[in-house]
């Protein structure tokens, strides 16, 4: 019947273009899940962050035999690092760097007690981490906007390393104050590895 095994076509043929195909399954690599989040979300995930997550969503996808799409694994993610408040909650801080070493008070929410802590340090995370006394070590850090403009809201992603730690665990912090964002990164962090 057909002189050819295949028929090749293109998905601009259909007025389609190959970036709306692409699907996350069992078999996807992490390539295609930072793919999927930077397009659609504008979010750039470090390497190592990346091989993290693709843990994360190969063990959703094992439980569920499902294949994602692009607002399933930003849901995945948000689930994961971003809504991540047990056992700290974050409720607020006072930095002031007008001074050495800088300082931070920190008022935080654990397992329904309220927490006031302050610590020092050459930066907010520094001082942050002097103020948990959790002898956690930042063993990576970087922050970025997300979106365009000077109301573009700040993305800080935290690795930390911990003797109480099988290796180290990423943290992600979302909010229109980098520091805060940083702040939130550590917690998310911190609670994953208490999870």
């Amino acid at each position: 019947l057909w002189d050819m095994p295949y028929l090749p076509l293109d998905p601009a043929d259909l007025g389609r273009s190959y970036e709306s195909v692409v699907r996350v399954n069992s078999q996807s690599g992490k390539g295609g899940i930072a793919f999927l989040l930077e397009r659609d979300y504008n979010l750039s995930l470090p390497r190592r962050l990346q091989i993290e997550f693709s843990q994360v969503v190969q063990r959703t996808m094992d439980a569920t035999g499902k294949e994602m799409t692009a607002p399933m694994l930003w849901d995945l993610f948000e689930q994961e690092y971003l809504r991540a408040n047990t056992p700290f909650k974050y409720v607020t801080h006072h930095w002031r760097d007008d001074e050495s070493p800088a300082t931070i008070s920190t008022t935080l929410e654990c397992r329904d007690r309220v927490l006031t802590r302050a610590g020092h340090g050459n930066g907010p995370i520094d001082a942050f981490v002097d103020a948990l006394d959790l002898q956690i070590r930042v063993h990576s850090y970087e922050e970025r906007a997300i979106g365009h403009g000077s109301d573009a809201d700040a993305i800080a992603l935290i690795e930390i390393a911990a003797d109480w730690l099988e290796g180290t665990l990423h943290g992600v912090g979302i909010h229109s104050s980098i520091v805060t964002a940083s702040l939130l990164a550590v917690l998310s962090a911190l609670n994953r590895g208490m999870a």
